[in-house]
């Protein structure tokens, strides 16, 4: 496997590249893509292969047995992140937007707060604004580009109407691994507001050198509330499959689950459950400790280039592939930094105010593309920002 590899994906009903035009108004045809959160990379070679025995059988009818499925989750989860689960913990749901709609729907009710740390993924707010419940902003501190929990400031501003907490963790898009002492806190302001906790580690294999994330299932005293969401998606580029795990540990809250899958008549796709038991693999394991490796090298480049910049400051990434560029310093209004961003350097990324509070300053950049790509992006930010240099 080549991370270098440009392989041209407008034309192939890509969101990222087909859609950046219309979106955005980046040319299609030189623009750079930099929003959508998958990557320009295909998945390892174990992925593709089972996709070709699939192609090779040539039946697709109703997905039977899962058990193998299952089980390369359980190794999964216990080899590379030391948390052991069992089979019948685990719902299998069409992607974590999708796992996230549904614990909505399972634990809370119309007109209920759904708690959270911003600024944030955007899918959470717009399923829950859908959902007709209340999106409860809690502005975390931004401390010199480090996010920071202000439980002080949160306890003070809930009302009692609150019952959930969805936690993004590792963060997106701060790109922070939460400590084992924050994990504590957030888990301690769970309780004394009885909140469940839905703790969405998408992000969780896409770790810096260095840098260790806990699961939050391994903290104490929380199992009573707690939900898990993982996924191979993010991890593997195999987000087309729309396959995401909801993993509950408590009977009592897994029974509530249960009841609103059954009633939605939720069922997975063959084609992402095949992926996602060839990924959760040795081999798939090799492929993940390379591609971090590249990713890493290619945020050293982004933000080496990001921080020369006068007035722009690069989050330090500690996990995901998402840089969270801060443009305060500039001076400039949100529309000039965009407007440059945008139609100087011709690169597409997302807007910092759809992630909620704190993100007016921000732009969102994916940085999982092969390095001439990252080295380009970078010339043309430089050029786009150069009477500031």
């Amino acid at each position: 496997m080549s991370f270098d590899e440009i392989i041209d994906r407008r034309g192939t009903h890509c969101a990222k590249w087909d859609k950046m035009e219309p979106i955005y108004g980046v040319p299609a045809d030189t623009g750079i893509a930099m929003w959508v959160a998958d990557m320009d990379f295909r998945p390892p070679a174990v992925v593709q292969d089972a996709l070709q025995g699939m192609l090779d059988h040539g039946v697709y009818g109703y997905f039977g047995d899962d058990s193998q499925y299952l089980s390369a989750i359980q190794w999964w989860m216990e080899n590379r992140h030391g948390w052991k689960i069992k089979q019948d913990w685990i719902f299998t749901t069409h992607g974590l937007v999708n796992g996230t709609s549904m614990c909505i729907d399972a634990f809370t009710k119309p007109g209920d707060g759904v708690v959270l740390f911003t600024p944030v993924y955007h899918a959470f707010a717009r399923v829950i604004a859908a959902s007709d419940r209340k999106v409860v902003e809690c502005a975390m501190a931004n401390n010199d580009g480090r996010y920071e929990l202000d439980f002080d400031a949160y306890d003070a501003q809930m009302t009692g109407d609150e019952t959930m907490l969805v936690f993004c963790s590792p963060h997106n898009p701060g790109g922070r691994v939460w400590t084992k002492d924050e994990l504590a806190q957030v888990v301690a302001f769970a309780k004394r507001h009885d909140l469940i906790l839905v703790s969405d580690e998408i992000h969780h294999d896409l770790v810096m050198p260095g840098i260790t994330h806990t699961p939050m299932a391994l903290m104490d005293n929380v199992q009573d509330r707690l939900v898990m969401m993982t996924a191979t998606t993010k991890t593997f580029n195999i987000a087309g499959g729309h396959c995401g795990n909801v993993i509950i540990q408590d009977p009592k809250l897994r029974a509530t689950f249960a009841k609103r899958m059954n009633a939605m008549g939720i069922s997975p796709n063959s084609f992402g459950l095949v992926m996602a038991t060839a990924a959760y693999s040795p081999e798939g394991a090799a492929w993940v400790d390379e591609l971090v490796t590249y990713l890493n090298d290619n945020r050293r480049i982004f933000d080496a280039t990001i921080n020369a910049i006068p007035g722009l400051q690069s989050t330090p990434l500690e996990s995901t592939y998402l840089a969270w560029v801060d443009f305060d310093g500039t001076g400039m209004d949100r529309d000039e930094f965009t407007k440059r961003v945008e139609e100087t350097a011709a690169i597409a990324a997302n807007h910092g105010t759809t992630f909620g509070k704190g993100g007016d300053t921000f732009l969102r950049f994916n940085i999982a593309t092969p390095r001439a790509r990252i080295e380009e992006a970078c010339n043309r930010l430089r050029d786009a920002f150069s009477d500031l240099q």
